[in-house]
């Protein structure tokens, strides 16, 4: 543990918000299960425009609150992604994490989307400012991979190849691209996909993991046409295998004119590329008309990462 005095800045006494966006990975390429348990990934993020906002405030102990869209199924105690950040840089930097952490809650729970990895790094940054840490990137981004593979790419945004388990980043190009994600009633835990995903494998030769030039080309271009014929999700056999009714929302998006359509990351939020905003609120609203899924909700990528906003 280290004890960290900042001079330039200081704790602030008033709240600290931060925004932080939602991910959709238009490549995820997995490798045979690790010795640790984890998996290699080639693993392309992009940031999309569904935010939580995480609010720091000084209090007397830690305390997580949580409202919006299925606030009731995110945890409150020391097991939030928000509290660990919390306690982490504290104990890094000699402090108690006296602080009250309010989320704002908007990408869906439990869909794929990296809603928890969110709010780890949005009170990760809103902390670092509430105590005037003013902590170094490099080490913010340590503390993030210690939370979870996701976190990192929550703090970063934009578009990016994650590689390792998914913690080790770097920035790709990326055009805009129009998006509708297909919620799904309940969550699917990412251990049990994962644990499918080695079950299918089983005795089949599986290769190393590699970013797709042609969808990095792709992602870079701006073309959704393009974009669509490469995108590619490695856990999505094993999503549908665990959520037989995820193929029916994915039948049903295409069948609105989306030019392709994906489980989310370990699911089970299905996304779809549109060819433009219109495009995208005819698929939505085919979608919903559907019945295959509980909402849909439109976005545009790439989106920032966790940003601080001004009061």
């Amino acid at each position: 543990m280290t004890t960290r005095t900042n001079t330039s800045t200081g704790p602030r006494t008033t709240p600290v918000t931060v925004r932080v966006p939602a991910k959709v990975n238009v490549q995820l390429a997995v490798g045979a299960a690790r010795p640790d348990g984890f998996h290699d990934l080639a693993n392309v993020f992009l940031a999309v425009s569904l935010f939580d906002e995480v609010t720091a405030t000084p209090a007397d102990a830690l305390t997580v609150t949580c409202e919006g869209p299925d606030a009731d199924k995110v945890p409150l105690d020391r097991t939030n992604l928000a509290a660990r950040a919390a306690e982490i840089l504290a104990a890094r930097n000699g402090l108690a994490p006296l602080v009250h952490l309010h989320i704002a809650k908007n990408i869906p729970v439990a869909g794929g989307m990296a809603g928890g990895s969110a709010d780890g790094a949005a009170a990760l940054l809103a902390c670092d400012a509430l105590w005037g840490l003013n902590t170094p990137r490099e080490e913010l981004l340590d503390i993030c991979a210690e939370l979870g593979s996701d976190v990192p790419f929550s703090l970063v945004g934009g578009a990016a190849l994650g590689t390792g388990r998914g913690e080790v980043l770097t920035p790709v190009p990326a055009g805009s691209f129009h998006w509708v994600f297909a919620v799904a009633d309940g969550g699917l835990s990412t251990p049990a996909v994962f644990r499918e995903f080695d079950r299918l494998a089983e005795g089949t030769g599986i290769p190393e993991p590699q970013a797709s030039p042609a969808l990095l080309t792709a992602l870079a271009s701006g073309d959704p046409d393009a974009l669509a014929a490469t995108l590619a999700n490695d856990l999505q056999p094993a999503a549908l295998s665990l959520r037989p009714s995820l193929a029916a929302t994915l039948d049903a998006g295409l069948g609105a004119g989306a030019l392709a359509a994906l489980v989310s990351g370990s699911g089970p939020t299905t996304a779809f590329l549109a060819a433009d905003e219109e495009a995208a609120a005819k698929t939505a609203a085919a979608l919903e008309a559907s019945g295959t899924c509980r909402a849909t909700r439109i976005a545009s990528s790439p989106a920032p990462g966790a940003t601080v906003l001004p009061h």
